[in-house]
């Protein structure tokens, strides 16, 4: 299967594979009904980036606030440049609600995006998965989840287990019946029997 998009055929090829596992996969997958995992596949991986940054330890009422007032400073288009991101003041970014913390990072990924470190959607798609989140995790504040997040919604990448998620171990624990969720290594080999549709996996193991 090709590293990118999963059509809705794919989806389809996906549940039924998932579902062949074993029991407790089969009657998770049949009562939650078929995967309607959406994408966001116009996005830029800068813009992903950033926008994930925004959302980092805060409810998501909260980032979009923070993402309108931001987006507010340039109505005459859906998305600043990384140049017109790096000419706004860091006052004025507070203003919008960024923490110090993630302003650093926000302008290092928009410094990044124009010195060629964070790819164009069009060179992204031709890197493999663990290239790209080897370049782009070297970021000041970009961790690996981030990363997976951009490579499964932008992206569109068919074959992604974002471990570190807490959804997808607990999910696992609540769909195995388990006293406790395994740690991050546990799921990524437990992962490697779902290959090549871990991000269905990932995506009804946050509905368990």
């Amino acid at each position: 299967m090709s590293p990118a998009d999963l059509a809705p055929d794919a989806y389809r090829d996906a549940r039924d594979y998932l579902a062949a596992l074993d029991p407790d996969w089969a009657r998770h997958i049949a009562l939650t009904g078929p995967c309607l995992h959406r994408t966001t596949p116009g996005r830029e991986p800068y813009e992903a980036l950033v926008r994930a940054i925004a959302y980092q330890q805060l409810h998501a009422r909260a980032a979009e606030a923070i993402l309108g007032r931001l987006l507010a400073l340039f109505p005459e288009q859906a998305f600043p440049t990384p140049a017109q991101l790096l000419a706004v003041t860091p006052e004025v970014m507070r203003g919008c609600g960024f923490s110090a913390s993630k302003l650093a990072t926000v302008h290092g990924i928009a410094k990044a995006a124009m010195d060629g470190v964070v790819p164009s959607r069009e060179v992204a798609l031709g890197l493999a998965d663990e290239v790209l989140i080897q370049r782009l995790v070297a970021l000041r504040g970009v961790g690996r989840w981030t990363v997976e997040m951009l490579l499964i919604y932008s992206l569109e990448r068919a074959d992604i287990l974002p471990v570190d998620d807490f959804g997808v171990r607990e999910g696992y624990r609540r769909l195995k019946g388990l006293d406790k969720a395994p740690t991050p290594a546990q799921m990524r080999s437990l992962g490697g029997a779902w290959s090549p549709y871990r991000t269905v996996a990932a995506w009804y193991l946050w509905r368990a």
